[in-house]
């Protein structure tokens, strides 16, 4: 994630921390839509979250001021692609911007075999990460391999993809939408997909439909975004840290023991005024992260549970809630 301070302080004070929703056109890179905005804000953090090639569009999370702070949740949200299969064709880079390595025949390859392949790709799946991406092997990133024409042995990484539904299919381009977890690479997936048919494949075209709750039909351009912070209205487009943590289960904590959590104290469990959107059960290996609020409902804090057994309900024989990251000043 990048932070970038950022100049223009009479624009920046009628923003309200949170996340803004942003159309990342292709061409540019997720550095580049960050640098863009930053010159019309000032004195509030700016970042994004879930970065984006240069040659793919969609949905760019901006992080704006204490946005910044809950960037680790965000990056749990699932996201949706509507992507572009070449089959029989393959690069080094596994998209349309590497170098062609090997082209195949495809006369045998047909719609329902391709139906076929891509249906086995639902669920959890192990993926090889490419080498050209920015995961570090013993501190390197990969693709700085790459460049030096090094190929680095990786691990496989168990990542899960909910849904692929086949769009269009117009040999040797299949069009497919797929709803994914974190970590999963569509390059990668169109990849495997095509070594799976036996002719290979790379990713021709990528587009971010969703990001957790946010959408392409709600993003902002960024010249919308720079004409709505002239006219002052750009907050009412932005998520909320509470919004944006919607996912969590929350408690309600009375007043003194708020006072505490904004700086950074533990509550026990036995504080607790009230808890919502508790789940079935927390996974053992879950960080159990939980929104601390006050009795107005503010926002106060992130707090996490102790991770151990598996638990359907909060049990006040555990231990307190430790408070991860303060979200709440005297300022806000």
């Amino acid at each position: 994630m990048t932070m970038i301070a950022t100049k223009e302080p009479q624009l920046a004070t009628a923003l309200q921390d949170g996340v803004l929703n942003v159309r990342k056109e292709a061409g540019w890179t997720s550095h580049d839509v960050v640098a863009r905005i930053r010159g019309k804000l000032r004195g509030m953090k700016l970042g994004h979250a879930g970065t984006l090639d240069p040659a793919a569009t969609g949905v760019l999370p901006l992080l704006v001021g204490r946005g910044t702070r809950i960037a680790e949740y965000l990056l749990e949200w699932d996201k949706t692609y509507l992507a572009d299969l070449r089959v029989g064709e393959t690069t080094d880079t596994q998209d349309g911007t590497g170098t062609l390595l090997q082209r195949s025949p495809i006369e045998r390859v047909t719609a329902d075999r391709i139906r076929e392949v891509a249906a086995a790709f639902e669920g959890p799946i192990q993926q090889v990460p490419p080498m050209y991406s920015a995961v570090k092997v013993g501190g390197v990133p990969l693709y700085k391999a790459a460049r030096a024409g090094r190929d680095v042995p990786r691990q496989a990484r168990l990542v899960t993809v909910f849904r692929l539904d086949i769009v269009k299919i117009q040999i040797p381009d299949v069009t497919f939408r797929v709803t994914c977890s974190k970590g999963t690479y569509i390059r990668t997936l169109c990849a495997d997909i095509g070594d799976k048919l036996g002719v290979g494949g790379h990713m021709s075209t990528l587009v971010r439909e969703r990001v957790g709750p946010l959408t392409l039909e709600q993003a902002l351009t960024v010249e919308e975004v720079e004409s709505r912070l002239e006219q002052g209205t750009l907050a009412a487009s932005m998520l909320t840290l509470d919004d944006a943590l919607a996912g969590l289960p929350s408690c309600t904590v009375r007043a003194g023991t708020a006072q505490r959590v904004v700086h950074g104290m533990p509550v026990s469990q036995s504080e607790v005024l009230a808890w919502s959107g508790w789940p079935s059960a927390f996974p053992a290996e879950s960080n159990r992260a939980i929104r601390i609020k006050d009795e107005s409902g503010r926002l106060l804090a992130v707090g996490t549970l102790p991770v151990g057994a598996a638990i359907v309900k909060p049990d006040l024989s555990q231990q307190p809630i430790a408070v991860s990251k303060v979200l709440f000043t005297e300022e806000s």
